[in-house]
């Protein structure tokens, strides 16, 4: 009887170790055969790179830059979060030069604040941007065009650099990294990059004509052109019915801030 059990015990612990041995044999084979190579110079580039994986670049996540940059898929400044500090340091990695793209900002193309914009009715709904741009008008402002203020670009904001101030969505210019989230979130496509560097931007996107913008607001752009015309270096070009400066001719020199009879250039 005990020599039994012990050969039972013994037949059950070879039997466990040889499974045990066949599962590892074929692991470390599967290891080999399977095996992904790991690209030094990818890696390296993660390393480099702030991980926040908001996805500004256009790529999912850090990782997904990291892998078009070192395939030669993407510039190795395309992180809109690292800027230009992370831009060199990966360009020595990569062993290239960096160009230099300056700096970015979000900017919202509206100042309609709740003293200057007016509404057409009173609204009592869901508290978001994208539902409210289904209602009538888009929103109870008077202006279509403008902020709704429901703060879809603050809740999307990874680095707390927008916030609704008085009815309008306002960019902290400091804390922008530029990921273009709140851009994404914005269903009038009221917010846009611009150069951190620009010391002056048309805060009205209407496309009404004068006397409807007027209308709807105390601050819209009614396009009279007298920025266009007095602009010397022709940075001032009039669409849909709204002043645009062409920021690559601006020189900053303010005249057209000046000349603007509604004070929407800023």
């Amino acid at each position: 009887m005990g020599n039994r059990m012990i050969t039972g015990v013994l037949t059950a612990t070879a039997i466990v170790g040889g499974v045990g041995l066949f599962i590892g044999l074929f692991l470390g084979v599967a290891a080999i055969k399977f095996k992904v190579e790991v690209d030094e110079k990818e890696e390296a580039v993660l390393n480099a790179l702030p991980g926040n994986n908001c996805g500004g670049c256009g790529f999912p996540g850090c990782s997904g830059l990291a892998a078009a940059i070192a395939k030669g898929e993407a510039p190795v400044n395309a992180c809109p979060v690292g800027g230009e500090k992370v831009g060199q340091k990966i360009a020595e990695i990569m062993g290239v030069e960096a160009e230099s793209g300056g700096r970015k900002v979000a900017f919202v193309k509206c100042i309609g604040t709740c003293e200057k914009a007016n509404v057409d009715y009173e609204y009592h709904g869901s508290q978001d941007c994208r539902m409210v741009s289904f209602v009538p008008a888009g929103g109870p402002k008077s202006c279509s065009y403008g902020c709704a203020g429901y703060g879809s670009c603050v809740r999307a904001c990874p680095f707390d650099a927008i916030h609704v101030v008085d009815g309008v969505a306002v960019v902290d210019k400091e804390a922008c990294k530029a990921c273009g989230k709140c851009v994404e979130a914005c269903p009038k496509h009221l917010i846009e990059l611009i150069p951190y560097e620009a010391k002056h931007q048309v805060a009205c996107s209407s496309k009404d004509k004068g006397p409807v913008t007027i209308k709807a607001c105390q601050t819209g752009c009614i396009a009279c052109q007298l920025c266009k015309k007095n602009c010397p270096s022709d940075a001032i070009v009039i669409e849909d019915f709204h002043a645009r400066i062409d920021y690559e001719k601006c020189t900053g020199c303010g005249i057209c801030k000046e000349k603007c009879p509604k004070k929407v250039i800023l």
